[in-house]
């Protein structure tokens, strides 16, 4: 159960965090480095020199910084950053941060996905910079221009222009393979069995737009990125199909098929139940690529 709340908080926290700029070109509101790149400066956060030192408390900013090339600068992880294998995983945590902890690695450089109290000013005041990397996408911009921050602070701004224009390349292709319907496929995108759902403000729901699915949770407010739904509301509105989320949490196409009226899901009926590999779905960082692909191979099996 612990588990399942880390997967709910992870996502209330994209909620409270609200959504990131929709631009159409990524904009990290930095300055234009000289010479070896440094100088540089992104939002509040201004590096004299490459750090050596990078202490990451969160997933997502963990695979970036990977994924950019950055990796041997990084020396310590938070507790759920287990991917790439190679991170130096570590038992920091990025939802209750411990500052004395973070700093025994004598960071010149932190990465968070929020701030919670005053971590990023008990930080600041013992000059330790702290670049503060939402964990709230709904657009692939939204990523791109975090990738482009992280190249920028890292040193690797090349090598991450490059890994957006793979990403981006990647995601074209899929979309393209994708099968033209006359009317979408509805799906359901379950994030804890107490029926919370992304909806289509969500990057979820904007990749699986992009394959031309249609999500059934919708919220009052549209800029709210997760719902809470009945059973009832699910029943009636019977998805085409169903991406579970938290199945390395013990929920499966058996569990899903033994919820009260639920067997008659079209759904269900038809195997169209997806269990999704685990933290590709929660992680908006390079494996966004990875989940589309695993969703759009899901729906080309299922036709």
């Amino acid at each position: 159960m612990r588990r399942h709340a880390l997967l709910l908080t992870a996502a209330a926290a994209l909620v409270l965090a609200g959504c990131a700029g929709n631009g159409s070109e990524p904009d990290n509101g930095g300055t234009a480095p000289a010479g070896d790149g440094f100088p540089v400066t992104v939002g509040e956060v201004t590096l004299q020199e490459r750090p050596t030192a990078i202490v990451s408390l969160s997933a997502t900013a963990t695979e970036m910084l990977f994924a950019v090339g950055a990796g041997d600068q990084v020396v310590a992880v938070d507790e759920f950053s287990t991917y790439p294998p190679e991170a130096p995983t570590t038992d920091l945590s990025g939802f209750t941060p411990n500052v004395e902890a973070i700093t025994t690695y004598d960071p010149d450089l932190v990465v968070i996905s929020y701030d919670p109290g005053d971590l990023v000013a008990q930080l600041n005041a013992l000059d330790i910079p702290v670049h503060l990397a939402p964990d709230n996408p709904s657009t692939l911009d939204d990523i791109y221009a975090q990738i482009e921050d992280i190249g920028a602070l890292t040193g690797h701004a090349d090598e991450a222009r490059r890994l957006i224009e793979k990403m981006s390349s990647e995601i074209d292709a899929i979309v393209a393979e994708a099968p033209e319907r006359d009317e979408p496929l509805t799906y359901y995108f379950e994030i804890e069995n107490t029926l919370y759902a992304y909806t289509s403000a969500s990057i979820v729901g904007t990749l699986l737009e992009m394959i031309g699915l249609e999500n059934i949770a919708v919220a009052d407010d549209p800029s709210q990125v997760s719902v809470q739904l009945s059973a009832e509301f699910i029943v009636d509105a019977d998805p085409d199909f169903i991406f579970l989320a938290n199945a390395q949490y013990g929920e499966s196409v058996e569990t899903v098929s033994a919820r009260e009226g639920w067997a008659e899901l079209t759904a269900v009926r038809t195997g169209r139940v997806v269990e999704l590999s685990p933290d590709i779905h929660s992680r908006w960082g390079p494996r966004v690529v990875d989940l589309l692909r695993e969703i759009a191979d899901a729906v080309s099996r299922a036709e």
